[in-house]
């Protein structure tokens, strides 16, 4: 249903995979003719749909109409970057979503300033930020780079490292503050419980409740909402990659929006939904296999 949704909405863009040859006054109709039987585009869309459906489920996801090559190979080569961005990203985020939350559940007078800061990190567009921290850390203060992977003729691990920070921070910033908002939730629920004031009254230290009692009932439904953000982030982090010009599967997309190649962004898509499913899908089993309350019996 999603690539049928998808291969229906991507075809019904005016212009088409040809819009950048008919703005071309050198390319004569004969030649847009040929390229549209070419490409198999002068055929029923129902055809096409299912020629590129069977082709896609072998291995075959066909040929790219900016620059001929296999579409599968120029995803596989964005991948690394994305993964190292996404994965860092969410590394960074956990540490700082556990220990924003964790306090501001214990401690109230730092809940209001981890507050504000969830709610402007939350509100702050993702592309404005990036442009802040670019302006700040690599123009004015020229302590970072503000795009890129690796310099010309870098590519160390300090230089890679460099490169990282800051679309890093971005994405990091903007899904911690949504997560230790709400690990703070499900912490103040589970120190608010009865066994929590049982285990209070027999003498437990304060330290000992928090991080043994507390945390542990209020772990289970936080990795179960990064793992759900995860699955959007493993679609590619499209703006933050835009921003910093990071060469991942989200800066091909725009690459491939901007350019009308229909066979990169359906594969793109299916990839982004077949992420979100079956991440969806970790997230349903990890919560069945640690929660012993979802396999009770009614």
């Amino acid at each position: 249903m999603v690539s049928l949704l998808v291969f229906t909405l991507i075809h019904a863009a005016p212009g088409g995979p040809l819009a950048l040859y008919l703005d071309n006054p050198n390319v004569r109709p004969q030649d847009i003719e040929r390229l549209r039987h070419a490409m198999g585009l002068d055929r029923p869309l129902t055809t096409q749909y299912f020629t590129w459906a069977w082709s896609f489920l072998r291995g075959d996801w066909g040929y790219s109409y900016a620059d001929g090559r296999p579409v599968l190979d120029r995803l596989l080569e964005r991948v690394p970057a994305t993964l190292e961005l996404i994965g860092v990203s969410i590394a960074v985020g956990v540490i700082i979503a556990l220990s924003v939350g964790i306090l501001a559940a214990v401690r109230r007078d730092f809940d209001r300033v981890a507050t504000a800061g969830a709610v402007a990190g939350i509100s702050l567009p993702v592309f404005w930020f990036g442009l802040v921290l670019q302006l700040v850390f690599a123009n004015r203060l020229g302590w970072l780079p503000s795009s890129g992977r690796a310099s010309f003729g870098g590519g160390d691990a300090a230089d890679l490292a460099a490169h990282l920070v800051l679309p890093a921070a971005v994405l990091a910033a903007a899904q911690a503050a949504g997560w230790s908002r709400y690990l703070r939730g499900s912490m103040r629920e589970a120190l608010a419980l009865p066994f929590t004031r049982g285990v209070r009254a027999r003498g437990v230290g304060e330290r000992r409740i928090v991080l043994r009692h507390a945390l542990a009932n209020a772990l289970l439904p936080f990795a179960t909402v990064v793992l759900l953000d995860a699955s959007i982030m493993a679609s590619g982090a499209v703006v933050t990659e835009s921003v910093f010009a990071w060469p991942g599967i989200g800066s091909l997309f725009t690459e491939a929006l901007a350019k009308r190649d229909y066979t990169v962004l359906m594969a793109f898509l299916m990839c982004a939904s077949i992420a979100v499913v079956v991440l969806n899908l970790v997230a349903d089993v990890a919560v069945y296999a640690l929660d012993p309350r979802t396999r009770e019996q009614p």
